[in-house]
């Protein structure tokens, strides 16, 4: 893979940034927006109602592994060289991501392209939700993309099974710290979300994902951030793995930990929906 030459982009860009270089040819903005399936959404056909111009939909649905015994897997290096050939994006872009999704999905695009190598990539803040209030300009329809030559990408990095958790709970020193709401992590009842047993991974902290956010929708500072993570017992000098239902919300508060300036992260892909169906793993359910 060759190294891009494209100048830098912050890991986190504003709407007004965006528009300042919406018509830079190597800024790529691709909409990464996936809904739950309660949601009874069509993140495709919505994109085509209306979406920030010259952007393309990334199809988060076509970047998941269906050959892995992982539910809803993160997807193989080819899977994600071919998708952003077809889109028409190569290593030398600048990419923005962008979603209207309630569990923040362009979180968990950027993990899918960043632990497989693409290094410019950036998340647009309060996404678009904020870009729409704030009355900026949108096109609908399909736009025309010339495909390009797949990169050669690497195997994910930062990512973890349910091997080494099960590591984590024989004494290794990682922290698990779980995206889900409190009432998933700790309350009786099923799921609402994928079904089964509410409960946890023994040992596991929680951390909502609705929290790394301020009121108006935007990532907190990399101060409050640390706080945040501080106040829900995680120790930021050891490692962390995230989890969360599927890897979706986990994917946020690795982004969040990224900024915060924290980087010995992991995500375990299969999260709950995987641990939960396993009669041999041990959980943890009730109160904490």
């Amino acid at each position: 893979m060759t190294e891009p030459r494209t100048e830098p982009i912050p890991s986190l860009v504003s709407t007004q940034w965006l528009d300042d270089h919406l018509a830079d040819p190597r800024v790529v903005v691709l909409d990464a927006s996936k809904h739950l399936p309660d949601a009874g959404r069509n993140p495709r056909e919505e994109y085509e109602t209306g979406h920030i111009p010259g952007a393309r939909f990334l199809d988060l649905d076509s970047l998941t592994d269906t050959s892995s015994c992982v539910p809803a897997a993160l997807p193989t290096p080819e899977q994600v060289a071919r998708r952003l050939a077809d889109l028409g994006v190569t290593l030398d872009d600048r990419i923005v991501l962008y979603d209207d999704s309630a569990v923040r999905t362009s979180a968990r695009a950027w993990f899918a392209l960043t632990a497989h190598g693409v290094k410019r990539v950036a998340i647009l803040d309060g996404g678009l939700a904020k870009w729409r209030g704030e009355g900026r300009a949108l096109e609908s329809g399909t736009p025309d993309i010339a495909a390009t030559e797949p990169a050669t990408l690497v195997a994910p990095r930062g990512v973890v099974t349910k091997r080494d958790v099960l590591s984590v709970l024989d004494g290794e020193p990682d922290q698990i710290v779980d995206a889900r709401a409190a009432d998933r992590v700790y309350g009786p009842g099923e799921d609402p979300v994928h079904g089964g047993q509410n409960g946890r991974i023994p040992g596991a902290l929680n951390l909502p994902f609705g929290q790394v956010f301020d009121d108006d929708g935007l990532y907190r500072s990399p101060g409050e951030l640390r706080a945040a993570f501080e106040g829900a017992g995680v120790d930021l000098t050891q490692p962390i793995i995230t989890s969360c239902g599927s890897g979706v919300t986990a994917s946020v508060l690795l982004f969040a930990l990224h900024l915060a300036g924290k980087d010995d992260v992991s995500l375990y892909d299969g999260s709950w929906q995987e641990w939960s169906a396993d009669p041999d793993t041990p959980k943890a359910q009730g109160p904490e």
